[in-house]
C-alpha cells in the first residue's frame, strides 16, 4: 500500500502565519482552478474527498495540509501533502487574485519544509503564463519538481509524449523537473507518480 493512503485532513490555514511550525517534509500541489488538482491528490491518497473540488473553480482560498502519520511513531507526521489555492480563475476580483498570489509566492518562498512541487497543468490547454510565472518563483529557489499533465486520457498517445516535450521545454526554468502524463480517472501515471511523491516524503535509501 502507498504511505499516501495513510493520508489524512490535519489543518486549513488562510495566511501562512496559521500554519503550523515547519517540521517534517511537505509536498505541495500548485496550479491553475479547474486543472484537476484535487481529482490528482484524491487519487493519490486512494480517498474520494480528502481533498475538496468545488464547484465554483476559484473557490477554495485555504491552504489544507494532509498528513500522513509516521508507522513507526503513530503520534508523529511522517510528511505532508499540501494543496495551495488554485489561481488563475478570471471571475476572482484583482484584489483576491493579488492575496493569493502572495501566500502561493510566500509558501514557496519561505516553507522551510517544502522538499518538492507538484505542478498540476491540464495537458489539453498546456502550460500557461501564470504556470510560467509560478516556475520562476520554484526556479529561484531550486525546488524539485513534478509536472502533472492531467486528463491525459483526452489525448492520444502520441499527442501525449509532444506535450511532456513540449513542457519540459516551457518550465527549462525550473533545474529538477519531471513531466509525467496523468489522469485520474483512467489512473495513467498514477504509480509513477505517486513513487516521485513518496521518495520525497521518505527517501529511499541506496546502498
Amino acid at each position: 500500500m502507498s504511505l499516501l493512503h495513510r493520508a489524512r485532513f490535519t489543518v486549513s490555514a488562510a495566511r501562512l502565519d496559521q500554519l503550523p511550525a515547519p517540521t517534517t517534509a511537505e509536498v505541495c500541489f500548485v496550479g491553475r482552478s479547474n486543472s484537476g488538482k484535487s481529482s490528482a491528490i484524491n487519487v493519490l491518497a486512494n480517498q474520494k474527498r480528502l481533498a475538496f473540488s468545488s464547484k465554483t473553480p476559484g473557490r477554495t482560498r485555504l491552504i489544507n495540509l494532509f498528513g500522513i502519520p509516521d508507522p513507526m511513531t503513530p503520534e508523529a507526521w511522517l510528511g505532508f501533502l499540501v494543496d495551495l489555492p488554485g489561481y488563475g480563475y478570471a471571475a476572482i476580483d484583482q484584489k483576491a487574485r493579488d492575496a493569493w498570489a502572495e501566500v502561493l509566492g510566500g509558501y514557496l518562498h519561505e516553507r522551510s519544509s517544502l522538499a518538492g512541487v507538484v505542478m498540476v497543468v491540464d495537458i489539453r490547454r498546456g502550460v500557461t503564463d501564470l504556470d510560467r510565472r509560478l516556475a520562476h518563483w520554484i526556479g529561484l529557489r531550486g525546488l524539485p519538481t513534478l509536472a502533472l499533465l492531467t486528463k491525459a486520457d483526452k489525448l492520444p498517445y502520441g499527442q501525449r509524449i509532444r506535450a511532456v516535450a513540449q513542457t519540459r521545454k516551457d518550465l527549462a526554468e525550473i533545474g529538477t523537473l519531471t513531466a509525467l502524463p496523468f489522469s485520474a480517472t483512467h489512473r495513467i501515471g498514477l504509480d509513477e507518480a505517486a513513487a516521485h511523491i513518496e521518495n520525497w516524503i521518505s527517501p529511499q535509501v541506496v546502498p
